[in-house]
Formats: structure tokens, sequence, C-alpha cells
């Protein structure tokens, strides 16, 4: 059950092309966005399609295959947990984020 406590599954598609970023240490970073989509009828009977956007990010060999073969509008299923970070801005101000960070990603249509 522990496997449960903080894991995120998405089916969505990459709102643009993945942000490659190789670091000093030789790791490999890959940042991108997915948007889910869920319809449903609104009180008048008209369709709504909801879209969410979650930002993702990848490391290492998987960080390499999303390099390779993910570009903007492809369809994908990523495993993931959440993780919040935080900064502080040229401001001063501290800023929040949350992600998924990808552990296993499956690229899906054609």
């Amino acid at each position: 059950m522990n496997t449960l406590r903080n894991k995120v599954q998405l089916i969505g598609n990459l709102g643009n092309d993945p942000e490659i970023i190789n670091l000093e240490s030789g790791k490999t970073l890959a940042k991108f966005a997915v948007a889910t989509n869920e319809s449903y009828k609104n009180a008048q009977g008209e369709k709504v399609t909801d879209t969410q956007w979650h930002n993702i990010v990848a490391w290492g060999k998987t960080a390499q295959i999303v390099e390779k073969y993910v570009t903007k509008g492809k369809e994908v299923a990523i495993e993931g947990k959440l993780t919040t970070r935080s900064w502080e801005d040229k401001d001063g101000i501290k800023r929040y984020t949350t992600e998924v960070v990808c552990n296993e990603l499956l690229m899906l249509g054609k």
C-alpha cells in the first residue's frame, strides 16, 4: 500500500515541445506540460470541456526518451509522484510550483 501514497497517473497531450536541460553533472532533465481534458454537460445540456495543465519533469533515461521521441501534440501516459518546490524570485517573493516527477512514460497514438 505504500506505493499508493503519492502516485499520479495522467493521460494527455503535450502543449509544447519538451525543454531539455543537460546539467553539468551529466544528468538530463526534461520539462514539459501535459493537458488533460474532461467533458461534461452543463445545466443547459451543452457539452463543456475542462482542460487542466500539468507540469511534468523527467530525469535520466526517461528524459532522454522524451528528448528523442516526444513532441508537441503527442499523447502520452505518465506515471509519477507529485512534488512541490519553492524559490525566491528577483523581487524576493517566495514562489511555489507543483510538478509531477515522471518515473514511467508510455507514448500513445500514432
